[in-house]
């Protein structure tokens, strides 16, 4: 398989003062070079075309970060453009490193202008901008976040989702065909009916089953009081999802749970989709496939599980919403105090679910992919911290005090139309999220 590449294009002429572009040539590769490990670098600044040429053919990059290490005409950018204008790309501007009534050292910022207009005559997606030197803060905060987003969009050219059974009536929002995720994001759909699993889950002995509920009461507080049916058929679902997961190489799936595993299965899947999430599979419930992907985007930006919830309560006074589902959180997103507690669904009474409020964070990023009323993808983004608030309802639970005005929040994504599942990743990934959606050329409502 492919490896992920970052190439580092340094253009220039050579009528500058090299060596003041030359040191910031090292000092630049020595960052990029932090932030992923397989970084092209070319062996000397590119100061001609034929030199950019040869540099070309050498590289096959998931991201470019061109720099004006000092001025280039048009040319350049324009010779990287035709042989890689689907490539994502950086430019990067470097600040003048001394400004003393004597010769300018670099013209970098001039040359950002004539790169800018040539890539922009070739690229219909937004590339991404910094100014300053590698020593910056802020241009290393920019060139990791830009690193991060693109390793994300080659992730998910390999990511197989599965969809398991079809959406309830009323919840077409998540439904995805394979056409659009494929074009879009890169992304394979496979398809599989719940019937499938649940008729495999069927035919497993209990001593086939028996180190899968080992390894959920591990996890879970409290297991060996579900009736010993439903425990005992947990772990036949929870070895077919598992099975089915590993063979087809899923890295995400949005499954079918209700009424299907209540009156034809007679347990949930709930629990099983816990263990997954704790597995490090993104796995929604209610059969949305967006929903999945969106969780599947802020696990591997974070390396951690992600809650997958409505908005059910808003507080203005506390600027909080809280963030709700039956009980298919992960096990490792429970607060220590509780650990996560088993129960039953609070509607149908048949467990084993997930009954526990869900630990704190200073950061969290709330994100969905989803869809305009005429049917083109966009990003919500927000951010704020997870309180430190027990269960709020039967189920799993998150209370989230946002950054922006939450009622706001509440109100504009009501009034727009915003399906009605949402995603909180325990870490602050927006930038990330927002540069991918740059990436996919989508649009984004951020607060």
């Amino acid at each position: 398989m492919k490896e992920f590449q970052v190439a580092y294009i340094p253009v220039g002429v050579p009528t500058f003062h090299l060596e003041s572009a030359g040191k910031l040539f090292e000092e630049s590769a020595e960052l990029l070079r932090g932030f992923c490990e397989n970084v092209k670098v070319p062996s000397e600044m590119l100061l001609s075309i034929d030199k950019l040429k040869a540099f070309l053919e050498e590289i096959d990059p998931d991201l470019i970060v061109l720099q004006n290490v000092t001025f280039a005409n048009a040319a350049y950018a324009s010779e990287v453009m035709h042989h890689f204008s689907s490539v994502p790309l950086l430019l990067w501007t470097l600040r003048e490193p001394v400004i003393d009534g004597g010769r300018l050292r670099l013209n970098s910022l001039t040359g950002a202008y004539s790169a800018a207009g040539a890539i922009k005559a070739f690229k219909k997606e937004p590339f991404e901008y910094i100014f300053g030197a590698p020593s910056e803060k802020k241009v290393e905060e920019k060139i990791s976040a830009t690193v991060r987003a693109a390793k994300l969009l080659f992730d998910m050219r390999n990511l197989k989702i599965a969809a398991i059974g079809h959406t309830p009536q009323g919840f077409g929002f998540g439904r995805a065909l394979d056409l659009e995720l494929l074009e879009t994001f890169g992304v394979h759909l496979e398809s599989i009916e719940a019937r499938e699993l649940i008729d495999k889950a069927k035919s497993y002995s209990d001593e086939e089953c028996l180190s899968f509920l080992e390894d959920a009461k591990k996890r879970m507080v409290g297991l060996d009081k579900t009736p010993e049916k439903n425990a005992k058929d947990f772990a036949r679902l929870y070895k077919a999802y598992k099975e089915y997961v590993t063979e087809n190489n899923i890295g995400a799936l949005a499954s079918r749970c209700w009424p299907d595993f209540f009156t034809s299965f007679g347990t949930p899947v709930c629990a099983v989709l816990a263990m997954l999430n704790d597995l490090g599979i993104a796995s929604s419930c209610e059969a949305d496939t967006y929903g999945a992907l969106s969780m599947y985007l802020g696990m591997q930006l974070t390396q951690n599980a992600t809650f997958f919830g409505d908005p059910v309560s808003l507080d203005e006074k506390e600027n909080t919403i809280s963030f709700w589902h039956c009980g298919t959180a992960a096990c490792s997103l429970a607060r220590e105090d509780t650990g996560a507690v088993v129960g039953e669904h609070c509607n149908r009474h048949i467990g084993p679910t997930l009954e526990f409020g869900c630990k704190p964070s200073e950061k969290v990023t709330i994100f969905r992919i989803g869809r305009t009323p005429e049917g083109a993808f966009r990003f919500f983004l927000a951010t704020g911290e997870a309180l430190d608030k027990p269960k709020q309802f039967l189920g799993t639970s998150l209370v989230v005090k946002t950054d922006s005005l939450a009622e706001k929040i509440i109100y504009s994504t009501v009034e727009g139309g915003w399906e009605p599942h949402y995603v909180v990743i325990y870490g602050d990934v927006a930038t990330e999220l927002e540069i991918l959606a740059h990436m996919l050329n989508i649009s984004i409502e951020r607060y």
